[in-house]
């Protein structure tokens, strides 16, 4: 069964700065054209790859049911796995938790 809530790594700086926008679009949205989001199993791998040895990082738990843009699941070539993007803004009452992650 698909899990009801996905998952995307951001900095504390980004997120605040969601909040005081009351939407969050992450810096390389222009260039990707989405947002990055995984399922909770993806998460180590995501950190591994992208983010390792930073600091300041959140994990935003989004319930995929409150989002308010499209999110369709589409495969990463490089590692042949399905990713959930977002095609817009994210909504914030679609984020049910914030933890803090590095």
């Amino acid at each position: 069964m698909e899990s009801e809530y996905i998952y995307h790594i951001t900095t504390l700086k980004e997120w605040e700065a969601a909040k005081a926008k009351n939407e969050y679009t992450p810096m390389n949205y222009e260039q990707d054209g989405f947002i990055h989001c995984s399922i909770e199993k993806q998460i180590p791998g995501v950190i591994d790859r992208f983010y390792k040895d930073q600091k300041g990082l959140v994990k935003l738990k989004i319930e995929k049911v409150k989002v308010q843009r499209p999110v369709l699941f589409e495969l990463a070539h490089d590692i042949d796995e399905l990713f959930p993007h977002i095609y817009g803004a994210l909504n914030l009452d679609s984020v049910v938790s914030v933890d803090v992650i590095s």
